[in-house]
């Protein structure tokens, strides 16, 4: 695998793109507009949305990164497994997931949906966690991507994709509960977690576990993941959705809050992701706590949730191209081992950028 098409070059998938450059792939960027900044590979526009425009560009490919939105995703998907190649994304959409699974049965390809933060990255760490136990009773994921300096009574500013985050605040959420899989509200189970001296509130959001709750049934008893903010902000945002019933108009909903709460450039990403269990006939508990700022890469400062979400697939298409991870069929995050993870030149990051 050599040649790479990156779709939707906004700030991640322009990020990606570079990070993909600077490792030595033939990168092809795709996007519905002209670019005005110039960028060290070729830039082409196009119909994103049209799987048949799509199938056809990536006939001289070897793999496609989407980093268009979640509901383009499918799509993108289908084209590549026509083309027959490698197929990754971002996505935290569950049906478009499991749209991809399908798709995997019969693809000539490998099918990587969920390889960003969360889902990705964290449910890495959280399968290496989980391998440290005999036998894991829970496995507790948590992720906020923030602004360092937070005003107003939000404390929230969109450095991600406001479709994603609407999305992930409305639809319901995969637990494993007392070995039951469960569906369970989100923006719910609040709980209080301090890192660093941070207060932050953590509650139930949509698709951060990606496939974890069918990998662990009958395996681990608890399963969660959850989103981290400064406190206050869920009981604001349940306001909002439900009883102002913006959860009616989710489009609105999302320029409202962009337009109130804009992105700023010097963000943090918390990950916190705890696991306990049994091992040597002892209880345990096992934790990786991580505070990831903006850094320098290709001579200009790019943001933590850009920098995280981006370096998290291109590590795992290293890997691929690597031999690593497998050629042809879907990839579970939770089948990506960590160490060989953060040895790649890109999942390295993870260790210098906390």
């Amino acid at each position: 695998m050599n040649k790479i098409a990156v779709l939707g070059l906004g700030k991640v998938g322009k990020l990606a793109a570079l990070m993909l450059h600077e490792s030595g792939f033939a990168v092809t960027g795709f996007d519905v507009r002209e670019l005005r900044t110039s960028l060290p590979f070729p830039v082409r526009t196009g119909d994103v949305a049209s799987v048949e425009a799509m199938a056809a560009a990536f006939s001289d490919e070897d793999a496609v990164l989407s980093c268009l939105p979640y509901h383009l995703n499918a799509g993108i998907a289908e084209a590549a497994h026509r083309a027959g190649i490698h197929y990754f994304d971002l996505t935290e959409d569950v049906p478009t997931t499991k749209a991809i699974i399908e798709l995997a049965k019969t693809a000539n390809g490998l099918m990587a949906p969920q390889c960003g933060l969360a889902p990705g990255f964290v449910g890495i760490v959280g399968a290496d966690l989980i391998s440290n136990f005999d036998d894991c009773r829970s496995c507790r994921m948590r992720v906020g991507a923030l602004p360092q300096h937070p005003s107003g009574l939000l404390g929230y500013a969109f450095n991600w994709s406001p479709e994603g985050v609407v999305n992930e605040y409305l639809n319901d959420c995969e637990v494993i509960e007392e070995g039951v899989h469960k569906w369970v509200s989100p923006m719910e189970w609040l709980e209080t977690i301090y890192i660093d001296g941070v207060k932050l509130e953590a509650f139930t959001t949509s698709g951060g576990l990606g496939t974890m709750c069918e990998t662990y049934l009958g395996k681990v008893d608890n399963i969660d993941y959850k989103t981290m903010r400064y406190p206050g902000h869920a009981n604001l945002m349940n306001f909002f959705f439900h009883e102002l019933l913006m959860r009616e108009r989710r489009e609105l909903a999302g320029e409202i809050l962009t337009h109130a709460k804009p992105p700023v450039d010097d963000d943090v990403v918390y990950v916190h992701v705890a696991a306990e269990g049994i091992s040597d006939g002892r209880l345990n508990r096992k934790e990786f706590v991580h505070r990831y700022l903006p850094i320098d890469i290709g001579g200009s400062r790019q943001t933590a949730i850009a920098w995280t979400t981006s370096a998290s697939v291109v590590a795992v298409i290293e890997m691929v191209r690597a031999g690593t991870l497998p050629a042809k069929g879907f990839l579970r995050q939770e089948d990506v081992p960590l160490q060989a993870f953060l040895d790649t030149g890109t999942g390295a990051l993870f260790d210098r950028g906390g």
